[in-house]
């Protein structure tokens, strides 16, 4: 499962890395977001509003299963100039923002990375 294999790797979650699995977003698609080419992400997204809100909410299930902690990010642009926050969905409204701006941590595994990390 996708979600098992990113909090093995990363120790988290977060929507971005899960529509990249699923092949939905590409690296380059979400670096032309991150450096503001792409006025919203969801415009870059192979899937309608209905299945990234279903995948959103779904990632929430299985964070929810796991007794994962929410941490809400602040996603700004790149590159030069005013550190302008990122926008999701072009209909900014605040509940799918926050879907897709959450991440669900697993800090024991957290935890876990920086000691392997550490020891290297």
């Amino acid at each position: 499962m996708i979600s098992n294999r990113l909090i093995a790797d990363k120790g988290y979650i977060c929507s971005i890395d899960v529509l990249c699995e699923l092949k939905i977003l590409s690296e380059t698609q979400v670096k032309d977001w991150r450096f503001g080419k792409t006025p919203y992400l969801e415009k870059s997204c192979s899937k309608n509003l209905g299945a990234l809100t279903f995948i959103n909410s779904t990632i929430k299930e299985f964070a929810n299963d796991k007794n994962l902690k929410h941490s809400w990010t602040a996603y700004n642009k790149y590159g030069k100039g005013v550190k302008s926050r990122l926008v999701f969905s072009k209909t900014k409204i605040e509940k799918i923002e926050n879907a897709h701006a959450t991440h669900y941590l697993d800090t024991e595994r957290i935890k876990a990375l920086k000691r392997e990390r550490a020891s290297l």
